[in-house]
């Protein structure tokens, strides 16, 4: 399983599925957190920023994502990311673990993610 970049729309829907799921449910912010999330099996979206440098920090994740069968897309910069996630500062990457009331369009947007 490949980083995925969606279409616009579907990006719009994929920052909402990260905010709705900051309030009401669990995220994990930083490569860090990221990579143990997806190790404990609690993972069940992960998004990375395409401006990371160096990209060995994030390079880990789609082989993690892939053996977990988990999706994984990128969005175009850790500023925008750092803001879905409800932080002041950039963040690289970022994973849904309990979408809360964002169950319904988590799964749709995991859908069309796993179609591509």
């Amino acid at each position: 399983m490949d980083i995925i970049e969606l279409p616009k729309d579907l990006n719009e829907k994929l920052f909402e599925v990260l905010e709705i799921s900051r309030s009401s449910g669990k995220i994990r912010r930083g490569t860090n957190e990221v990579t143990k999330s997806l190790e404990r099996n609690e993972a069940k979206l992960v998004v990375v920023a395409g401006d990371v440098t160096p990209a060995e920090v994030i390079m880990h994740l789609p082989l993690l994502c892939k053996e977990k069968k988990i999706p994984i897309v990128k969005v175009s910069s850790k500023d925008e990311l750092g803001v879905a996630t409800g932080i002041a500062i950039p963040t690289a990457s970022a994973a849904v673990v309990d979408a809360g009331q964002a169950k319904a369009l988590l799964a749709e947007v995991s859908k069309k993610i796993l179609e591509a």
